[in-house]
């Protein structure tokens, strides 16, 4: 018991420091994320303290949950109108992004390593990849538009579906000799849609149960428990489960919203969706979670050498760079280009990167050790470079010149506006004067046999002509205290 009383000191104290890190974000923009990775780097690597292999099975069991919790949680708060407006750049943005990568990341290994062309993709595949479990919690912490945020958590679970296939398909091209792409097209695309009608299915499925197991003590977590059940049995078929914990979360969230012609019309009476309360609960939970599964992140990874981290900000750096061609290409022009700034420096790799790379050793990949070294080294640096770019974005003048490249294309739009704002507006002040006198008795009989209200919306009309919205008829001043 002596042994397992410090641990037990060290979680409490963690999730003190994880809302103290919250905290520091909002003040100083300096995220979370890093602070609680650099706490498993010193606890793990660094110090030795631990080492995954203490925590046996029970460390997959938690990152897997916890990146069920987060999909689920982030797809209940996004809205179905700006899903509708990010979900075709987001695909856009991942199939480039991810192609980009893996193509720089293939060439500058062949160039400065000894791997061979199929390894060098493979490395390629498994860094190309964007972790959902990194993003979604720093972009629900930035001040950007709600389809900016719901863009960039679809494209980094699409970008993680990419690398897991693709990722899978060059290692057994390079055991078999051969490489299928229609195959491969065709998993993709299985994978994708399979995962999104089990997510959908369930969710509607769930929302008619609600109605009975709200009745239930004690059973707001079992709603979680049916997205566990649903993310496994989908993996077990071999499709995607993170798509289907999204799908699910975003359906659920927006049930009442929806209407299906095999689903009868919910009657005012009924709960369909979540409510406020448990939509509380499942953050506090996501909090938590989020919490400790960076911090094993940072204790799963591993001490490199200096020349292999030298090779890995090389990759990071080209990932970066060609991060912002791909965003301002398949990025809506009508996206703030603060929001695309952003955006662009979204790309930190996470555990998936991890796990996939362990995957070239176990199959006998020659450079298997090189490759998973490599990417341990991708993972931190790519989040601790994001941090950083962040922080630079949020508090010095590096966000003017994104902020000017993600503008060139709109210069065009702007100097229209420009030239009809330099237009005089017409002089009404007198027309106002006479129609502010206006006499409704002296009106014609048929304006004068309406009814009150419709005269004095007449009236309004003619006042109202040429005003500014503020200073109409009958408006309310913005600083007038409500009536008790």
């Amino acid at each position: 018991m002596q042994d397992i009383a410090p641990v037990i000191v060290f979680v409490g104290v963690l999730v003190f420091l994880a809302h103290l890190f919250t905290a520091i974000f909002s003040r100083t923009r300096v995220p979370d994320v890093l602070l609680l990775i650099t706490i498993g780097v010193c606890v793990g690597p660094v110090l030795g303290l631990v080492s995954p292999a203490n925590f046996g099975t029970v460390g997959p069991v938690l990152t897997t949950i916890t990146l069920i919790i987060i999909l689920f949680e982030s797809g209940t708060a996004l809205e179905l109108m700006s899903l509708r407006s990010a979900v075709g750049g987001a695909m856009a943005l991942a199939t480039v992004t991810f192609f980009l990568s893996m193509g720089a990341v293939a060439g500058i290994a062949l160039w400065l390593t000894d791997l061979e062309l199929i390894p060098a993709f493979i490395l390629g595949a498994i860094v190309g990849s964007i972790s959902e479990a990194v993003v979604i919690p720093m972009v629900k912490q930035l001040r950007m538009r709600k389809d900016s945020q719901t863009m960039l958590s679809l494209e980094s679970s699409v970008n993680d579906v990419l690398s897991i296939v693709i990722t899978i398909a060059l290692v057994e091209a390079y055991l078999q000799g051969e490489f299928q792409l229609a195959a491969i097209a065709g998993d993709l695309i299985a994978k994708f849609l399979v995962a999104v009608v089990f997510g959908v299915t369930g969710a509607f499925i769930w929302s008619r149960l609600l109605n009975h197991i709200h009745a239930i003590k004690n059973a707001m977590f079992t709603t979680a428990a049916f997205v566990f059940i649903i993310y496994g049995v989908v993996e077990i078929l071999d499709f995607n489960g993170p798509i289907a914990a999204l799908a699910f979360g975003i359906t659920i969230g927006n049930v009442e919203s929806i209407r299906f012609y095999i689903f009868r019309r919910a009657q005012p009476s009924e709960a369909e969706g979540l409510s406020s309360t448990e939509k509380a609960f499942f953050s506090e939970v996501a909090f938590l979670l989020k919490t400790f599964f960076f911090v094993y992140l940072g204790i799963s990874m591993e001490l490199i050498s200096g020349w292999l981290i030298q090779l890995s900000l090389i990759f990071t750096a080209a990932i970066f760079l060609l991060r912002i061609p791909a965003v301002k290409v398949t990025v809506r022009k009508s996206i703030p280009a603060r929001d695309a700034s952003l955006v662009a420096i979204m790309v930190p790799k996470g555990l998936a990167a991890a796990v996939l790379a362990i995957i070239p050793v176990q199959m006998g990949v020659v450079g298997g050790e090189l490759i998973k070294s490599l990417t341990y080294g991708v993972v931190l640096s790519s989040i601790v470079i994001t941090s950083v770019m962040l922080l630079l974005l949020e508090k010095t003048g590096l966000s003017a010149l994104y902020i000017w490249f993600f503008s060139l294309d709109r210069q065009k739009i702007t100097g229209y506006g420009q030239k009809l704002a330099s237009i005089p507006a017409p002089d009404l002040s007198g027309f106002n004067a006479r129609v502010s006198s206006l006499d409704i008795s002296k009106l014609p009989q048929k304006v004068k046999t309406l009814s009150s209200e419709t005269r004095a919306h007449v009236k309004s009309f003619f006042h109202d002509f040429g005003r500014p919205k503020e200073y109409r008829y009958g408006a309310k001043s913005k600083t007038e205290k409500p009536k008790k």
